[in-house]
This record gives structure tokens, C-alpha cells and sequence, in this order.
């Protein structure tokens, strides 16, 4: 597996910092907040919301 740097604002880190959990890896993390992204299903929304 390869690695990679993505460079990120210290604020940015912050928020990603207090988000993870103390017994998760960084790549641990980030796997949970992208696998638990939930999708939009099309006519989820009435037509006044969807404006």
C-alpha cells in the first residue's frame, strides 16, 4: 500500500483532530468518516425543500 501527504490548514487539522476517536489511527478515521457517508437519494426532498 502506498502513502501519501495531503497538506491541510492548522485549523483544519484541529477539527479533524477533536473528530477522531482516541483509539483510532489517522487512517483508521479517516475509513470511518468516508465509509459512514451517507448517499442522497434523488426525491428524498419535497419540492419546496429541494429549492
Amino acid at each position: 500500500m502506498s502513502r501519501t501527504s495531503i497538506p491541510i490548514d492548522a485549523d483544519t487539522k484541529e477539527r479533524l483532530d477533536r473528530l477522531k476517536r482516541d483509539d483510532e489511527t489517522r487512517d483508521g478515521f479517516f475509513d470511518r468518516i468516508i465509509t459512514h457517508e451517507q448517499s442522497i437519494e434523488a426525491g428524498a426532498w419535497y419540492d419546496e425543500e429541494a429549492d
